[in-house]
């Protein structure tokens, strides 16, 4: 049976290697490894890394890192195309993991802001916390496996993606702003969070903090619901009994030299009603 990939190959592969690169084509979504081609094909590993390999100098394929490809489409005019779609490469180049922070805000529409990097949480160590790949720019943040709670999965061309979910993504902000892509974006993430019918829950947002482990969380958001959500008691009260000992900063990249003691809280200048 004819690939439907196949009449559309030019006619400089040979017959074989059109049938091989079509079938190849035909049953992987977004990027290609050695792995699926010697699989798919039914080759020896090496047989399958090195027709790879050739089908990149021929310009078929774009190598994005060792062991990774991506399809060129037949329309581009060059080889060096940039990435489809960078979260199926993040899934396949550093799960487990999910897609998070800023990249997850702007996916639930919590802000509306545009990143241009992607923000990826994963279990691994990469050496490159801030890989630019054909173009497309990834920041990495390593956690601990028993964090990987709190996602959703989103599929995006047949591949199945983890996203943090709206109340996930809340909660990382608070434990780390730059996550957010700083104090600000953090805060309006949460205000948009809180006017949200669909998002906003009290119980689900303490329950993630817990599990995440991080007590100046607590700290964080309590000190902000007092600000824009000042009738929510229960989760006030619920914050104030959890944070942790000691001081922490509401955004440690910025510097903040009002103590909120009532929260134990050090925050920028204009942030703190009255010195404490």
């Amino acid at each position: 049976m004819r690939s439907k990939y196949t009449d559309r190959l030019p006619q400089g592969l040979g017959r074989q290697s059109r049938i091989q690169l079509s079938e190849l084509l035909r049953r992987t979504t977004g990027t290609i490894s050695p792995e699926q081609a010697a699989s798919i094909l039914d080759l020896p590993p090496i047989q399958a890394a090195k027709l790879l390999s050739r089908w990149t100098a021929q310009g078929w394929l774009a190598r994005v890192r060792r062991g990774l490809y991506v399809p060129v489409p037949l329309t581009a005019r060059t080889a060096d195309v940039a990435l489809e779609d960078p979260w199926i490469v993040a899934e396949r180049l550093f799960s487990p993991c999910y897609i998070g922070g800023w990249t997850a805000a702007e996916h639930w529409g919590l802000t509306e802001q545009i990143f241009r990097t992607v923000c990826v949480l994963t279990v691994r160590k990469p050496r490159d916390r801030a890989p630019i790949l054909r173009g497309t720019e990834f920041r990495l943040r390593t956690v601990s496996p028993r964090a990987l709670f709190g996602m959703k999965p989103v599929w995006r061309d047949r591949v199945r993606v983890n996203v943090s979910d709206p109340t996930r993504t809340v909660v990382d902000m608070l434990a780390d702003s730059a996550l957010g892509g700083g104090l600000r974006s953090m805060v309006d993430a949460l205000q948009t969070w809180l006017k949200s019918p669909e998002f906003r829950n009290f119980d689900l947002l303490i329950e993630y903090a817990k599990q995440l482990g991080n007590g100046a969380v607590f700290k964080r958001l309590g000190f902000l619901l007092e600000r824009f959500a000042p009738t929510e008691t229960k989760a006030i009260a619920s914050c104030r009994s959890l944070f942790s000992k000691g001081n922490a900063k509401l955004d440690p990249a910025l510097p903040s030299k009002r103590l909120v003691s009532a929260w134990h809280l050090w925050v920028p200048a204009g942030w703190a009603k009255r010195d404490a």
